[in-house]
């Protein structure tokens, strides 16, 4: 290493021959290189942006793509603009002001080099640090594009605060948006001033002296425009301070208590004229050049901060409120109460005292014919193999896990329904590009079962299935382009006179062959020209998009197929129920989603985290919501999508909502009136699970309506854990059923939850029913465009404390522990069978809660699936046990229960064995019946040997018991046996299935 003039690390001189004073710049190639990269990358986010032009437009819903992204940008240029100009011009006027001095100091000396090494890049400094600041700024204001607009087309909810006396409306609308503007611009002064203080010490305008702090007059006003623009800012916070304590959530009451009306908001006041007050100072100080009273009232202000907004708070609360803590706290409690049952729809609930009774008599349900007769039987969670067994038909269908619960009128009756679509599945289709995007597109069909019944020998009973399609829910399009479980992307459509490419369905059920189709709607965005392929072609990352033959120009292509993700994206202001559902409507498979308007600004009303209080026990068959807090809650659009072609309409449904009304002011072509809607659609529309779940979670506290039993908490309820589940603390889920409530004039679907006493944290549930809620959910009148005046009624049947009546938890405990039961079903496990729990469900008939569980029975075998077995009933203190509801009941009722069942046809013809009888296997099933029957003989006498204390008879009666279960396992497996070849026999049209053509056929 070499020393130069300047030192060590100096750099050398240049050779001789180089020519000094000329610099070369970057070569052809790196510059052709960098203007290539940038030109590529400006095209792949192009190709994003215009992807979603096509599919917004092709959808009928561009207004929404475009107001959105123009209100992003606009937000975003303002940020941006105000952030860095502010910026830019503090540190512009902090340099155009820098005194000139000769360094007298090793500080100011030091400081000088720093400014020569600044100098040759001081002007890139100068407008880069604005600009990257402002971008930060611009990126963040983006988010906000929901307030903003929803500030500048705010309605009026025509309510107003019990404290301030304004209208709903600006703490929905209105505050959220100020409060971010004022956030924002003390950003701005913070960050401008701080830019600004640092260039004025770079440049000389403060510096540290032996005396002291010197600043330059033109530093002094600096400063003093910025602290009084801080100070000026902190006061309007101050004073929004003020409507914020009516949504403070860190009392034990949501809303200003009495501490926050009494102290905190006359100190917030205080503070805002004080820091007026403390800014006009510095502005005067600014003129006439003396700082001492600005410097005395900014420690005042500070103190006075620490004192009115902390400690004389604390003293209130601690020597005022807490001595007497009822009485000062009670008129809030009240307004919590009040609007927290407004902001949820609670405060029309109709509660009626419901005098359960334990006693079950003969006849007792004969008043009860319209529920008894709709009792669900059929449980959506456990039946979706039997409809993959039974209904599949090939490996390249599914159904969903978890399937839905819907109503159809079938001759004039109203039939509560288990449905599912035969969708596609993408695991079951050979690999390969033109497999999966061209040939394998769509499911078909709608497949459907009566939920109150089934087939003698427990598999559903279906009213609509097979293929092609065949039932009593009349012609339909069953081609399931847009579902739940659809493909990424497929490439459909060709010329008219094509010969038909996509695989459609088998041409029958037990069919080796398949039909073909050609999609004919209008579902995607047309890629039948070079650069919309090439665009898509970016977008899913596909050569094959550019490449392949059998794109046409009529292509087009089918993405984002999911309803709930559809809806999600024509209506970004709204939060999406998690379970979508699907409906035979006026011909055409369409599926149901609910969209809600939520806030979190609703003054006095409690939050509830959306995703803690949806979750139950089936929230792994719906989408979770997201774990957002909120503190209101409408079900304000109903939407719609159609299986086939993807087509969105959303219909204002809630059309009193401020909220909506304030998104149709925003986008006024994307929403339809509810009065547009058909009258089968209305039919299938029904109350919504999530909405229902929030609003139950809310009820267990707030069914009290007076505020001295809401303090003391003495009166409050929890929702069950599952007891079907085993050993998991996770609530029970509401179950969709038609029944007729105390009260109520006719049978109506509807949506219900059961109440038990309050369980704290960590603490043991007593399962007792102290409440019974129910939504009704059906809308429809059987008109078109006209809501029934009674959807949505919450109906709360409040039971007597003094009365023991049993929780869906003790009545899962007595069928568990029930002698008769158990010792039949622990056979079963033994035969090589699961034995499988249905949904229990919680009924108020019979003036008191009967509780009514399927039993399902699923024999060992990959082919197997579960078939209703056994009824399990419970009212009071009495279990039923047997193959139909109808005997069930009779057990539980003194031998005639007066009940009418949906069931009551397969008394005598369902098998008494605990498994599905096989048609032609009747010796094995009568062996296993008379097995059982004498396993339970045994096991009676075996205790009543106990209780005479006859050990020998007792032994005696053990023998009998093994010898009696031996045969029921050796009848069993023989079942078992002839189960495993009908099985493979309805399944024989999937084994038996052409291959499925690939990419080279």
């Amino acid at each position: 290493m070499t020393s130069g003039p300047n030192g060590p690390f100096s750099r050398p001189s240049p050779s001789a021959g180089a020519r000094p004073g000329k610099r070369r710049g970057p070569s052809p190639l790196i510059a052709t290189l960098i203007v290539v990269a940038i030109l590529v990358i400006g095209f792949v986010y192009f190709s994003q942006v215009y992807a979603d032009v096509l599919w917004y437009n092709q959808l009928g819903y561009l207004e929404v793509f475009v107001k959105e992204n123009l209100t992003r940008i606009a937000m975003f240029l303002s940020a941006f603009i105000v952030m860095a100009a502010c910026v830019f011009l503090s540190i512009r006027a902090a340099y155009a002001s820098r005194p000139v001095y000769a360094p007298d100091s090793a500080l100011q000396d030091n400081l000088n080099r720093y400014q020569a090494q600044l100098e040759p890049v001081r002007k890139l400094l100068m407008i880069g640090i604005p600009v990257v600041v402002g971008g930060f700024a611009g990126t963040a204001a983006m988010s906000m594009w929901q307030q903003a607009l929803l500030f500048f087309n705010s309605r009026n909810f025509g309510q107003q605060d019990p404290e301030f006396g304004l209208d709903f409306s600006f703490y929905l609308t209105q505050l959220p948006f100020i409060g971010f503007i004022v956030g924002f611009l003390i950003s701005v002064v913070v960050i401008s001033g701080i830019a600004g203080l640092l260039t004025h010490y770079l440049y000389g305008g403060i510096r540290l002296e032996e005396k002291g702090i010197f600043t330059s007059r033109q530093a002094r006003i600096h400063i003093a425009v910025i602290a009084a623009s801080f100070l000026l800012l902190q006061a309007a916070n101050f004073w929004l301070d003020r409507y914020d304590t009516l949504l403070s959530t860190s009392g034990t009451w949501t809303g200003a208590l009495y501490t926050d009306v009494e102290a905190v908001i006359p100190t917030k006041t205080i503070l805002t004229v004080a820091s007026v007050i403390v800014a006009l100072l510095f502005i005067v100080s600014a003129v006439i050049g003396r700082w001492r009273l600005p410097i005395i009232g900014t420690a005042m202000l500070i103190i006075t901060a620490i004192v009115a907004g902390g400690v004389y708070p604390w003293i209130v609360q601690q020597y005022q409120v807490k001595p007497s803590e009822l009485s000062k706290e009670a008129p809030y409690i009240q307004r919590n109460i009040d609007l927290t049952r407004e902001a949820y729809g609670l405060d029309e609930t109709e509660v009626i005292d419901y005098k359960a009774t334990v006693e079950a008599n003969a006849g007792a349900l004969a008043a009860d014919s319209g529920t008894t007769s709709n009792i669900r039987l059929l449980d959506p969670n456990v039946v979706s193999p039997a409809f993959s067994q039974l209904q599949q038909f090939r490996q390249y269908y599914q159904f969903p896990e978890t399937l839905n619960v819907d109503r159809y009128d079938i001759d004039g009756e109203t039939q509560d329904t288990v449905i599912a679509v035969r969708e596609l599945n993408i695991d079951g289709v050979p690999d390969g590009w033109v497999n999966e995007h061209i040939l394998y597109t769509h499911g078909y069909g709608v497949v459907a079962a009566r939920g109150s019944t089934v087939q003698a020998d427990g598999k559903p009973s279906f009213m609509e299935s097979g293929i092609p399609s065949s039932g009593v829910l009349g012609d339909y399009e069953p081609r399931i382009y847009f579902g739940e479980s659809s493909p990424d992307y497929s490439v459909v459509g060709a010329p008219e006179g094509s010969a038909p490419q996509e695989i459609d369905r088998p041409q029958t059920g037990d069919s080796d062959t398949e039909s073909q189709t050609t999609f004919d709607g209008d579902g995607g965005p047309s890629v039948g020209n070079l650069f919309n392929q090439l665009v898509y072609a970016i977008k899913f990352q596909s050569t094959e998009m550019l490449l392949s033959d059998a794109i046409n120009p009529e292509s087009q292509i089918l993405y984002d197929r999911d309803p709930r993700e559809r809806v999600e994206k024509v209506a970004p202001y709204l939060t999406v129920d998690g379970n979508a559902y699907p409906a035979i409507v006026d011909g055409r498979v369409q599926w149901i989603v609910d969209g809600y308007t939520t806030s979190k600004y609703f003054p006095y009303s409690t939050q509830q985290e959306l995703q803690a209080a949806t979750t139950d026990s089936l929230t792994t068959g719906a989408a979770a919501l997201p774990a957002d807090k909120v503190n209101y809650i409408r079900n304000a659009v109903k939407a719609t999508v159609d299986a086939y072609d993807g087509s969105v309409t959303l219909y204002a449904w809630d059309d009193k909502d401020p909220l909506l009304q304030s998104w149709q002011a925003v986008f006024p072509s994307t929403l339809k009136p509810y009065s547009e809607m058909s009258a089968e659609l209305m039919s299938h529309v029904r109350y919504p699970e999530d909405q229902f779940k929030v609003q139950r979670e809310l009820m267990g506290k707030y069914h009290v309506t007076n505020a001295d039993s809401f303090f003391k908490n003495d009166d409050a309820w929890s929702v069950p854990n599952d007891p079907t589940v085993a050993n998991a603390e996770v609530k029970q889920p509401p179950y969709y059923l038609s029944l007729q409530m105390p009260g109520q004039d006719d049978t109506a679907f509807s949506l219900t939850t059961p109440f038990i006493p309050f369980v704290s944290p960590n603490g043991e549930a007593r399962n007792v029913l102290y409440g019974f809620l129910s939504a009704e959910a059906d809308a429809g009148t059987g008109e078109a465009g006209v809501k029934s005046e009674d959807y949505g009624k919450l109906r709360l049947l409040s039971l007597p404390t003094d009365t023991v009546v049993p929780g869906p938890g003790q009545a899962q405990n007595r069928f568990n522990s029930d002698p008769t039961v158990s010792n039949a079903l622990n056979l079963l496990r033994q035969g090589a069978s699961e034995v499988i729990n249905g949904n229990l469900l919680s009924l108020p008939v019979g003036g008191g809660m009967l509780y009514v569980q399927p039993v399902y029975v699923q024999s060992s075998g990959d082919a197997s699936y579960p078939t209703l077995q056994r009824v399990l009933v419970n009212f009071g203190e009495t279990v039923g046990f047997a193959p139909t509801l109808d005997e069930a009941l009779n057990q539980v009722f003194g031998g005639d229960s007066g009940a009418i069942t949906g069931d009551s046809e397969n008394v005598g013809q369902t098998p008494d064995a605990g498994t599905g009888e096989v048609p032609g296997d009747t010796t094995a099933a009568a062996d296993l019946a008379a097995a059982l029957a004498d396993a339970g003989a045994a096991i009676q006498e075996g205790q009543a040997a106990l209780a005479n204390n006859d050990f020998a008879a007792y032994g005696a009666a053990q023998d009998k018991l093994n010898t009696a279960i031996q045969r029921a396992i050796s009848a069993q497996e023989a079942m078992d046996a002839a189960a495993g070849e009908t099985d493979g026999g309805e399944t024989g049209a999937t084994e038996g299935a052409t291959p499925a053509p690939t990419e080279g056929n």
